[in-house]
């Protein structure tokens, strides 16, 4: 019997790879994007939903629908986030209120509400970002970014202890990846989304330990 994986944020960059990934490997996928649309990907085995991470009612409505169809799944991974600030020296209101909406409150409740749809020894991944490492921080950018995704690790610590011997989590830094979230990523990523996805496929299939932080790109545990 085919493994369900949901994926968050699939309508590009490494969501769009992940699904295409995992469907190649036997799959069904669940994906979601702000529209409830997707270009490029037919397959008997995947199914689009519309979900918008910063709208408490769209998360009500999704969750609602998975439980109505009587879906469960094996894997959920967290992918969908934004950056607006990304590469900006100072903190915005307007956006470091919407990075915060999306990437943390969100895809916390989002979490919340679909744990009991997830199988007994399912996995929880959240794509977090090195970039919200307390101690490699060097820098003075990125202020809402980096803020979430440390919040985000924060939120797969405390999971990881509260499901321990039921549902596996981890965060996961998907490398620099040639993505439109920046325009440093678009031009100077090091990884292709299909190179992060292989990564973040092989790292989901692993026997990895609970509540670990994943570098994908050096396959080695990343500095909290």
């Amino acid at each position: 019997m085919n493994k369900t994986v949901l994926i968050t944020g699939v309508s590009k960059g490494i969501g769009f790879a992940l699904a295409n990934e995992f469907l190649e490997n036997g799959y069904k996928v669940i994906g979601t994007s702000r529209s409830g649309k997707i270009d490029g990907i037919e397959n008997d085995n995947f199914e689009i939903l519309q979900l918008d991470l910063s709208e408490f009612k769209s998360i009500e409505l999704f969750t609602r629908e998975l439980s109505q169809k009587g879906k469960k799944i094996d894997v959920l991974i967290n992918n969908a986030g934004i950056g607006p600030d990304l590469d900006f020296m100072n903190p915005d209101k307007i956006t470091f209120k919407q990075t915060f909406d999306v990437n943390v409150t969100g895809t916390t409740f989002l979490t919340e509400s679909l744990i009991e749809n997830i199988n007994e020894e399912g996995k929880i991944i959240n794509v977090s970002s090195k970039m919200g490492s307390i101690e490699l921080c060097e820098r003075t950018d990125s202020t809402a970014y980096r803020m979430s995704k440390t919040a985000l690790n924060m939120y797969s610590k405390i999971l990881s202890n509260r499901l321990f011997g039921n549902i596996k989590v981890a965060s996961l830094h998907p490398g620099w990846v040639r993505t439109t979230i920046a325009k440093n990523n678009s031009t100077q990523g090091r990884l292709s989304p299909e190179e992060s996805a292989k990564g973040i496929y092989d790292f989901v299939i692993s026997e990895f330990s609970t509540g670990i932080f994943w570098n994908v790109e050096t396959q080695t545990e990343c500095d909290w």
